[in-house]
């Protein structure tokens, strides 16, 4: 069995669940400390490899992911995950595209979807959650 990130690490959110998940900015070096088990690079292109498990979900920065189902798919199975790895959520910059799927994540976790952006802000990062698009796409994640 693989052990959790420890909530004192960067970048770690705590959900109500107690499930960990790791929110990162990939402009940003690695964070010292053990490496992901699996992680979701929210970019436009294609991410360079990486030693670990890694789904690619197409997000352009300030936009929303190209496919509603792939990233219900996707952060479905990173919130499932997190049960028992190291789950790691990051885009360029680690606040936009990565605070929106860790509070689309905290909705899966039972935060309701009109406080899961607030949830992600004052857990992760108060900036997180760029555009009211963002916002709305939380909203109505539960739906």
């Amino acid at each position: 069995m693989t052990e959790t990130w420890q909530p004192t690490d960067p970048g770690v959110l705590r959900l109500p669940s107690g499930r960990l998940v790791r929110g990162r900015g990939l402009r940003r070096p690695l964070p010292p400390g053990p490496t992901p088990t699996y992680a979701v690079h929210l970019l436009g292109k294609q991410p360079p490899e990486v030693p670990w498990e890694v789904r690619w979900l197409r997000w352009p920065d300030f936009w929303l992911p190209g496919s509603h189902a792939d990233a219900r798919a996707v952060l479905c199975e990173a919130w499932q995950r997190a049960a028992d790895g190291r789950v790691e959520i990051a885009c360029g910059g680690g606040r936009g595209r990565t605070g929106t799927a860790l509070a689309c994540i905290a909705v899966l976790d039972g935060v309701p979807a009109d406080r899961a952006v607030e949830f992600v802000r004052q857990n992760y990062d108060a900036r997180a959650v760029e555009t009211p698009w963002q916002k709305r796409y939380v909203r109505r994640f539960a739906g």
